[in-house]
């Protein structure tokens, strides 16, 4: 689960650093970890097609967390006495199969079973951002690199791995004035929010029995930190990262209440020169055009939307449709999560593929109270 505002129930022993305005961003030093923030995550997602003829097409996700415990000393005592939490997310659709897989990790930040660092003493040089062992059963690692233009990111799993590196084809960008991302109307809920919105893809990918094939796309990465959780009355969110054929992208995250009714809206929308204009709830309106009932947890979880815009935000009207309906993440580490995370084509209003992105849907198959460490 790529935002974890779920976490408020872990025990605040120490005072975290808050999401605020006028944060000081450096880069590429802000790419490494903020630890005296609670939360953290380097999230891609993205679709990719082999170089085979015909190609074979495939949706990946990839995340890293850090989940902090606790702002005390280690101190002395048992070896696995840890001050964070390392999880990891790693999903991928066969567009051609319809099938999903996903794996996760979930370790004590130490030497030996994960580490996410800060930023190094020359951060444009290469140097790992964030490590975490691979699933039990597994050799290897899962990781994040800089290489001094570029993230590496690298999984391994029973069903599947990849190597990918994305090379930007675009500048960062923020979410947010100042890179302040809301989640609530008065602000007493945010987090710090950057994206990288047009990543060109390459590197390898296995999906036994293939055997190992180079793969070429289109990713979008996510980078947050904060310490803030859900605002009171809120029970999850529908988040989409849109990626355009006319060179525009669109970031757009509805925050829900209980009933189902929207508690808060923002969005983003990226011109193809770059140019950045932050979007309100009265901006757009999405409508849910069907539903699908997980068969694993019997949540239902709304399937495909109508998108509408205000006329002065320049979009037409879209279609956004899933391309692998049981796109349910189901953790085996943490009792409870379990969410929607799958790839989707846009489309106009004469059905025209007019570009591809990414769907999260949280709340759905109920909430997460607690971390059980396996």
């Amino acid at each position: 689960m790529k935002r974890l505002l779920f976490l408020a129930a872990l025990p605040l022993l120490l005072a975290w650093k808050n999401a605020e305005p006028g944060y000081p961003w450096q880069f590429p030093k802000d790419h490494w970890a903020h630890p005296d923030y609670r939360n953290e995550w380097w999230y891609f997602t993205g679709q990719l097609e082999t170089n085979a003829n015909p190609p074979r097409r495939f949706g990946y996700q990839f995340t890293l967390f850090r989940i902090g415990l606790t702002q005390a000393p280690a101190g002395q005592g048992s070896a696995w006495k840890s001050k964070q939490l390392l999880m990891g997310h790693a999903a991928l659709s066969d567009l051609q199969t319809g099938k999903h897989y996903f794996h996760d990790v979930l370790v004590r930040e130490s030497p030996l079973l994960g580490v996410c660092f800060p930023p190094p003493p020359s951060p444009l040089s290469p140097s790992a951002v964030c490590w975490a062992s691979a699933p039990t059963g597994t050799e290897g690692r899962w990781k994040v690199d800089w290489n001094g233009t570029a993230f590496r990111f690298q999984a391994v799993t029973a069903d599947f791995s990849f190597d990918l590196t994305t090379t930007p084809e675009k500048p960062l960008i923020f979410q947010g004035p100042g890179g302040l991302s809301r989640k609530t109307a008065d602000g007493s809920s945010a987090s710090l929010y950057y994206s990288f919105t047009r990543l060109k893809t390459t590197g390898t990918l296995t999906f036994p029995p293939s055997p190992l094939s180079s793969v070429r796309g289109l990713s979008w990465m996510d980078k947050e930190f904060g310490s803030g959780a859900l605002g009171a009355s809120q029970v999850g969110w529908d988040w989409f990262s849109l990626q355009l054929n006319d060179g525009r992208e669109l970031m757009l995250y509805l925050l829900r209440k209980a009933d189902g009714t929207l508690d808060h809206a923002s969005g983003t929308l990226v011109e193809k020169s770059g140019q950045v204009r932050y979007l309100t709830a009265e901006d757009f309106t999405l409508k849910a055009l069907g539903k699908w009932k997980s068969p694993h947890t019997q949540a239902v979880y709304p399937a495909g939307w109508d998108l509408q815009f205000s006329p002065l935000t320049t979009l037409a009207s879209l279609r956004i449709s899933p391309l692998v309906p049981d796109s349910e993440n189901i953790s085996q580490r943490v009792d409870g999560i379990a969410y929607w995370e799958g790839a989707v084509q846009i489309l106009d209003t004469e059905k025209k593929v007019i570009g591809q992105g990414y769907v999260e849907l949280t709340g759905y198959a109920g909430s997460v109270q607690h971390i059980q460490v396996h």
